[in-house]
């Protein structure tokens, strides 16, 4: 009798194993290396501050309420302008993909338009709204704007062809085809446009603030860099990092409630 062994499954598809605690261990190793190099001598204090000292820096930003004002304006810029530039984009982005004649008039606009650095159009969008909250909310929003259309567009070209033939021959209405096969079809492409749109309202805010703004994380990291306050620069940065992962966190849970049909 021939040896039977059972054959082993070959088809997981490359899906990620979780390594819930590899993470962690990774981030804790790199916190130990940098507080022991900082203890020893190898990384001077004022080019590089101790993981302890950014963390005492951070509580004393939390006791006396600075930390709170900072995040707190940041945010005021941050969501309104994600959310303006989040709508626009899709509403653009939706219609390239599914039109043909949004698509032949926006790709050459939105190719020529996407590479100017919105930073530098802050000084004429100044001129347009003034010094106050609009024209960094507005510099946020052209900034989301791009990258949201193009992921929108992008998604929807990729749409299984054959899927919406199908749906065409079972005599679907247009309205149908769009809201029950090239939407659930582009929403991965969509959301992944979310997190790097939400990446750039993050640069753009620090940018944005450090130029002209009293309070915000941005403009607190220009005054600690300008007054060699590095632990409280690095604590700075720990908030800008700490909140890019809230966000990214708000937009993991978000994909997983739309996408549990995968």
């Amino acid at each position: 009798m021939p040896d039977r062994r059972p054959v082993p499954f070959r088809g997981g598809g490359f899906n990620p194993t979780p390594r819930r605690a590899l993470p962690w261990i990774v981030f804790a190793a790199v916190i130990a290396l940098w507080q022991a190099a900082s203890s020893t001598g190898l990384l001077p204090a004022l080019f590089l501050p101790s993981p302890l000292a950014v963390a005492k820096a951070l509580q004393a930003l939390w006791s006396d309420g600075t930390l709170v004002v900072h995040v707190t304006a940041s945010l005021k810029r941050i969501v309104p302008g994600w959310l303006i530039g989040t709508a626009a984009g899709l509403a653009v982005g939706l219609a390239m993909g599914i039109f043909s004649a949004a698509r032949a008039a926006g790709i050459p606009i939105v190719s020529a338009l996407f590479p100017i650095p919105k930073i530098a159009l802050l000084p004429l969008l100044i001129l347009w709204f003034g010094i106050g909250e609009p024209s960094k909310i507005a510099t946020i929003a052209l900034g989301v704007f791009f990258p949201t259309t193009i992921a929108a567009y992008s998604a929807c070209d990729s749409v299984p062809r054959n899927l919406i033939r199908m749906a065409q021959s079972f005599g679907l209405p247009p309205l149908d085809i769009v809201r029950k096969v090239i939407l659930p079809g582009a929403m991965p492409g969509i959301l992944a446009g979310f997190r790097i749109s939400a990446s750039v309202a993050l640069l753009l805010v620090v940018a944005a603030e450090m130029i002209g703004a009293e309070h915000g994380i941005g403009a607190f990291v220009l005054t600690a860099g300008n007054l060699m306050q590095t632990d409280q620069l690095l604590a700075g940065v720990v908030m800008l990092s700490v909140l890019g992962l809230l966000i990214a966190w708000g937009l993991g849970a978000l994909e997983r409630r739309l996408l549990r049909w995968r």
